[in-house]
């Protein structure tokens, strides 16, 4: 697939402070986490995209399109929840979320059936003609998605999109989100710091830490690097573990199943050959996968 997102070598500094220091990511089409803690530079690099800043050094390449040289055209193509609510509060939903398909060079007879849609979609069409100001916080996150939504974007960017919202609101978001990416085929750019929240609904991730890529990748080639077999044999766990140690594998004991460190097919032969001699039988035999959570502190070194 043609990446959606490309930099190769990016920086940007702030003053003496360096946000990115060297970025070199490719984004796939799909839904993606952008993941990293406050500071990490997630914010930062959702501005180049959008090209509302130049990089200092490195390349960057959106929808196959240059941000710096050609902002306009790459805009048009993407839609922005920003993370912090700036909306006016005395402008009705459906208006504003009209002005911004407007300003996305729609003409304004398909801008007020866009923005109904839109509304529709994200749940809020019985409150479309409501005043912001007087919507509630999740409204309001659903609002700006709206927005960002209704000119039908090829890339959607969101940051913190669950910012301030209640667990319940929190999920509805999510679902959403997950449907946007699946059903509407617009790819997606969360920007979070939730790994729970990337992990239920995110295809790939990209972790940043002090402004650098520590790892990126599908989800299921991310969590699959546990580096271990998971082996529950029927019965003689212990000779089974010794056997094995014998051998010169780590093993762990979590109840009844062994955790066995060690390349798969090397493991795998072991524990076949010791399960044989010693006549055991083995109810599970698969490999051990890594949460987001894992992979997460093993890139950053948290």
């Amino acid at each position: 697939m043609t990446a959606i997102v490309r930099a190769r070598g990016v920086v940007k500094r702030w003053g003496s402070t360096v946000a990115l220091g060297g970025v070199d990511a490719e984004i796939q089409p799909g839904v993606t986490g952008l993941l990293g803690a406050n500071g990490a530079g997630k914010t930062t690099l959702l501005g180049l995209i959008l090209g509302l800043h130049r990089q200092d050094e490195g390349t960057l390449e959106v929808l196959g399109l240059d941000p710096t040289t050609a902002g306009p055209e790459v805009r048009a193509r993407l839609g922005y929840a920003p993370e912090h609510d700036a909306l006016p509060g005395d402008v009705r939903a459906h208006d504003l979320v009209r002005h911004m398909v407007e300003i996305h060079g729609l003409p304004a007879k398909e801008a007020v059936g866009r923005a109904s849609d839109a509304l529709w979609h994200v749940g809020l069409g019985e409150e479309r003609f409501r005043p912001v100001g007087t919507m509630s916080t999740g409204q309001k996150q659903r609002v700006k998605l709206a927005s960002a939504l209704a000119h039908d974007p090829a890339l959607l960017l969101l940051d913190e999109p669950t910012n301030g919202l209640d667990p319940m609101q929190r999920d509805s978001m999510l679902e959403l989100i997950r449907r946007i990416g699946t059903d509407f085929g617009i790819s997606v750019i969360l920007s979070s710091h939730l790994l729970e929240e990337v992990e239920r609904v995110c295809d790939g991730v990209l972790i940043l830490s002090a402004g650098t890529v520590v790892t990126s990748g599908t989800l299921d080639e991310l969590r699959g690097s546990g580096g271990a077999l998971v082996v529950e044999p029927d019965d003689r766990l212990d000779d089974l573990v010794a056997a094995l140690a014998q051998k010169g594998f780590e093993v762990e004991v979590i109840g009844t199943r062994l955790v066995v460190t060690g390349d798969d097919i090397a493991v795998a032969d072991a524990v076949r050959d010791a399960s044989i001699a010693l006549g055991i039988g083995l109810r599970r035999m698969q490999r051990r996968t890594a949460t987001l959570e894992d992979v997460f502190l093993a890139g950053t070194g948290s």
